[in-house]
């Protein structure tokens, strides 16, 4: 059957680290470029980009064969759009740009992809509706008979 069992074993593990990788990316990102550019309104930009390449990705994916849940666009935008908030408030003081601004991303950005997940349809299931898709036989790899007589 299909390995998206993986996903209910691991299910809280990858929302922390997802969830602690992505916001800090966003958070590191999106400050660097404002702090050096002085544009607000950048880190929303960076997650609206984000969003539709894994739009994208999730496209390709799903044109293989593959579930349309098999990959989850991360909720980037309303985070971004807080540091945003926060960068346009505190232009006057960059350390609370980047203090008050990362701190709000890493609150909020969980919460949102929480909810995202909730959404998501049971993985068993689609377990059972989806086996692991497999090589056509013209594709399978034939071993070198090498040195054999």
């Amino acid at each position: 059957q299909g390995d998206y069992i993986f996903y209910t074993d691991w299910m809280w593990t990858s929302f922390v680290v997802f969830s602690i990788s992505q916001s800090t990316m966003l958070a590191v990102g999106a400050i660097y470029y404002m702090l050096f550019t002085g544009v607000p309104g950048t880190a929303t930009y960076y997650a609206t980009i984000m969003t539709i390449y894994t739009w994208v990705a999730k496209g390709a994916w799903f044109a293989l064969g593959y579930p349309y849940d098999f990959i989850v666009v991360p909720v980037w935008i309303p985070s971004a759009m807080l540091l945003d908030l926060t960068y346009w408030a505190t232009r006057r003081n960059k350390h609370a740009a980047i203090i008050i601004g990362g701190t709000l991303v890493g609150l909020s950005f969980p919460l949102f992809n929480m909810v995202n997940l909730l959404l998501v349809r049971d993985p068993l299931e689609v377990a059972f509706k989806y086996p692991r898709p497999t090589l056509p036989a013209y594709m399978t790899p034939i071993e070198p008979q090498v040195g054999k007589f």
